[in-house]
């Protein structure tokens, strides 16, 4: 049989990081090269991983460095789940890139853009690794490079947030570390799959207590209750397009880590019922968090809160139907939550403030950024035909496929906080276009570099919720990847 070729996977991570550092020697040789040198860089990984696609659903791709065997070499694992946030993220980088190039017009240029690179480089490292240190190395790359573009612009609420997430942030590091070293005490290795297949159960306390450290360190970048405290000043004091990647995949890629132990490594079951609740309730505290908010980007931010409260929920199904509702909405927040902080970027910018009443008859000025906030507003919602509609309305019927009462009670909690998303999103909108403004310039849209990746994000949310079985396959196929531990295991050790 034909050996398939394809391109390496490492080149995922080698070439962005890579360019990252070529990023300060093109700063003395052509200093206005250095903002393509992102977009260049993730449309190089978006097209590699969508070419690796056909190739990931027939089997996993395994790549070994350091020139020995498994479980003693340093893996990546190129599954369905680990390619389907590989593909994300590169598309998030690459369209924010596009929209940073107008955008981005004060402080350091240089830094910005190497510490961009280094944060989505650290992220699709997450995904893809197959050992829980690389797992802690590449999420060290990410939190970084968050910290410091938080407090990018300098000013006090930017520094006072970035503090604020970096005490956060280094306690669970620390913690992540801590479960590491434990679990490494006790097995002698790092591999995922090496642990997994030595790891039969989580039941008992020399297990559960690396398992909690590790868990709650992932959990405040995925920002789970009671671990988000640090989220809602971080996205509202960052420029909108770094709001923009650590709403829509930073803390996501912190969720997907946290799912990977749970479901490879440890085969925590029995945590589910746990993680069940504590989704809902962080949906519900993110929501009406949200609900009170003036400030937009503060809105924007508990909202997300409020979203992962509800992938949480999804993955706790533990079914399959529940696990691809959950990627199904990762997909849904990345497109949705980006689309709308990369609106709300300009609309800032051309009114001077945060306040949701500075924006009123915003929608007659700036028409079309107006629209892309409209779009991603009915779609997180979850109306059709957009893509929310299609991930939530999966999550729904997984959640009735259980035929419990339990999952008919917290059905109707989570239509409650529909309910309440929807009140506080459709009083921006009445905002934009049913209040006149006393400002009585003229229209002044959003520049086009900032208009296309807009367009690019709504027409996606547009597509994929008119035809969501274009990627159901693929979504199908990452959550049978992450519920089937022992397909793992067959396909890193053999």
């Amino acid at each position: 049989m034909k050996e398939i070729t394809y391109i390496n996977p490492v080149l995922l991570i080698a070439v962005p990081l890579a360019l990252a550092f070529i990023i300060p020697i093109l700063k003395f040789v052509w200093e206005k090269s250095i903002k393509w040198i992102p977009v260049a860089g993730f449309l190089f990984d978006l097209i590699v991983s969508i070419t690796l696609i056909p190739i990931v659903l027939q089997k996993n791709i395994i790549v070994k460095i350091g020139g020995t065997t498994t479980p003693f070499s340093i893996n990546l694992v190129v599954g369905p789940a680990g390619l389907l946030l590989s593909i994300m993220i590169s598309l998030a980088g690459f369209l924010v890139a596009i929209y940073a190039l107008k955008y981005i017009q004060e402080g350091d240029k240089t830094k910005y853009h190497i510490l961009f690179m280094l944060l989505l480089t650290g992220a699709i490292g997450v995904v893809l690794t197959g050992d829980i240190f690389n797992l802690f190395v590449f999420f060290e790359v990410l939190c970084i490079s968050s910290y410091a573009l938080v407090g990018y612009l300098g000013n006090r609420a930017g520094i006072e947030s970035s503090i604020k997430y970096l005490i956060q942030g280094s306690i669970g590091s620390s913690l992540l570390l801590v479960g590491i070293g434990l679990i490494y005490g006790q097995y002698g290795t790092l591999n995922m799959a090496d642990l997994a297949a030595q790891i039969k159960t989580a039941d008992s306390i020399s297990l559960f207590v690396p398992m909690f450290f590790m868990i709650t360190g992932l959990g405040i970048e995925a920002a789970i209750f009671p671990l988000n405290s640090w989220l809602p000043d971080a996205h509202s004091s960052a420029p909108s397009s770094i709001s923009a990647v650590l709403s829509g995949i930073a803390i996501e890629v912190g969720l997907y880590a946290m799912m990977r132990i749970l479901f490879t490594i440890f085969a925590a079951e029995s945590f589910m019922g746990f993680l069940l609740f504590l989704g809902v309730i962080t949906l519900l505290i993110g929501e009406m968090s949200a609900f009170s908010q003036n400030n937009i980007k503060r809105m924007l931010a508990y909202s997300s809160i409020g979203q992962i409260g509800l992938i949480v929920f999804a993955f706790s199904i533990a079914t399959a139907s529940g696990l691809s509702g959950g990627f199904f909405q990762m997909i849904s927040h990345t497109l949705n939550k980006a689309l709308l902080f990369l609106a709300t970027g300009f609309m800032i910018y051309r009114t001077g403030s945060m306040e949701i009443s500075s924006f009123r008859g915003l929608g007659k000025k700036m028409p079309l950024t107006a629209l892309f906030f409209t779009i991603g507003t009915f779609s997180i919602i979850g109306l059709p035909p957009f893509v929310g509609f299609a991930s939530k309305f999966l999550i729904f019927k997984a959640a009735l496929a259980k035929q419990e009462l339990l999952f008919i009670i917290l059905i109707a909690v989570i239509i409650l906080t529909t309910v309440i998303e929807g009140a506080y999103f459709f009083r921006i909108i009445q905002t934009l276009y049913f209040k006149e403004s006393d400002d009585k310039s003229s229209k002044q849209e959003s520049a086009i570099t900032a208009l296309i990746p807009m367009f690019i994000f709504a027409l996606l949310i547009l597509i994929l919720g008119i035809y969501p079985n274009w990627i159901m396959k693929f979504i199908h196929s990452a959550a049978s990847e992450l519920l089937n531990k022992m397909s793992y295991l067959r396909s890193v050790l053999g």
